[in-house]
């Protein structure tokens, strides 16, 4: 016999109706994707949103605008092109929000904070390990990935300790252990001084260096001095470490003012070793060119990125596209002067591959879809580097080669010396 409509079962019925309306709402500030599965917040079935905090202001502005004109431009040419297709099936559009830290960790804090506000579906590409750090802790507790981003730092590619992090350029340790390997390879014997930020961001490149140095007899640390983030000069470090007669300047520093004035503080005390600088603060037209380092025997730094300056790049199909997009989409008409342009574009692909493959619009299947990334060959890699998100305990990008500046820009360096 048929309940009339007010029975139990209809109850249910309508419990049941409900219940299911309610949770497709909880949570989702961005409405419905594939699956049924409620969206995160940022994204809907048409558009993801992403942020960026990073210095766009301050000594360390250059990069940190390239963090943003980087992804700008790629993203800004997919969404020209009709848009990304995602792993449900939808194609969205990818929005970028920007937001000034200044290099200063309480403003990456706040800025952070503004993201959750602002419904931003991920924080990515900016640059900075303090900064990154301010806000590591609270995107873990609210779940909000933290991907992609400028540090070499290696918390932010420990899968336990960091699991809605990921980083994305080499680990200090990787590229200070390329150079100690060079040195160590060229058999000659060879004096080092080193000079070190004083935070994790130094004694993670000199950790890597003495690893690589570990039983050489050719090569010996005759001095090593640090300096703080916040100083303004490091004369008096130059002077001490020039005294030492090394032939070889181990210089870990993060911040492009300083380099620049080291580089002709040791000519004016007649210093000239052969130096190593990090990849992120060895531009030829920002740093060396200024920096007078056509005066030293030798600059050596590692990359990844095809440099859009070298008149090897210059007709490269990759580097004309970057640099066309870069104008149009990324608001940057100059020639790069910082590495992180190329490298936030880079971002924006394995973003991209990620995206194509998450099955559900949550941060959930992003996240699982962004770590099971191999050998992606992004627009503008050096041959023998790719991305590969699949190992823990490193970033998006591992592999690096050693360059050596030649007045111009920069080519391998197969030897030292």
């Amino acid at each position: 016999m048929r309940k009339k409509p007010g029975g139990v079962l209809g109850i249910v019925a309508v419990t049941a109706a409900l219940a299911l309306s309610l949770s497709g709402c909880r949570g989702d500030s961005g409405g419905q994707g594939g699956g049924g599965s409620a969206s995160s917040p940022g994204i809907t079935d048409s558009a993801i949103t992403l942020g960026i905090t990073t210095p766009l202001s301050g000594a360390t502005a250059g990069p940190g605008k390239c963090t943003v004109a980087g992804v700008s431009a790629y993203f800004g040419a997919a969404n020209a092109a009709g848009g990304v297709k995602f792993g449900d099936g939808k194609t969205r559009t990818v929005n970028i929000k920007s937001y000034d830290d200044a290099y200063d960790p309480q403003k990456s804090l706040a800025n952070f904070q503004q993201m959750v506000s602002d419904n931003v579906f991920a924080a990515t590409a900016g640059l900075g390990t303090p900064t990154n750090r301010a806000f590591r802790d609270a995107a873990i507790s609210q779940k909000v990935p933290q991907v992609l981003v400028m540090t070499g730092d290696p918390l932010f590619s420990d899968r336990k300790q960091s699991p809605w992090q990921l980083g994305f350029v080499p680990i200090y340790q990787n590229e200070g252990g390329a150079f100690g390997k060079l040195l160590a390879k060229s058999g000659a014997q060879h004096k080092v001084a080193i000079l070190s930020q004083n935070d994790d961001y130094g004694k993670g490149y000199v950790a890597g260096f003495k690893e690589a140095i570990q039983g050489a007899s050719n090569i010996s640390v005759v001095g090593e001095q640090t300096y703080e983030a916040t100083d303004t000069s490091v004369d008096a470090q130059l002077t001490q470490l020039a005294s030492s007669g090394a032939d070889v300047f181990f210089n870990a520093m993060s911040i492009t003012p300083l380099t620049i004035a080291a580089l002709q503080k040791a000519q004016q005390i007649g210093w000239k070793p052969s130096w190593f600088l990090p990849s992120n603060t060895s531009s030829p037209t920002a740093i060396l060119e200024p920096g007078g380092a056509a005066a030293y025997p030798g600059i050596y730094s590692v990359s990844f990125a095809k440099a859009p300056q070298s008149p090897a790049f210059a007709k490269d199909p990759d580097v004309v596209k970057f640099l066309d997009e870069l104008k149009k989409y990324g608001n940057y008409p100059d020639m790069p002067a910082f590495p992180h342009c190329m490298w936030s574009y880079m971002v924006g692909a394995t973003l991209e591959k990620a995206f194509q493959n998450m099955k559900e619009p949550t941060r959930d299947s992003f996240m699982t879809a962004l770590r099971d990334i191999k050998d992606l060959k992004a627009p503008l890699m050096l041959e023998g580097t790719s991305v590969n998100t699949t190992v823990d305990g490193q970033p998006a990008v591992s592999s690096v080669v050693v360059q050596k500046y030649n007045g111009k820009g920069y080519a391998t360096a197969e030897n030292f010396g």
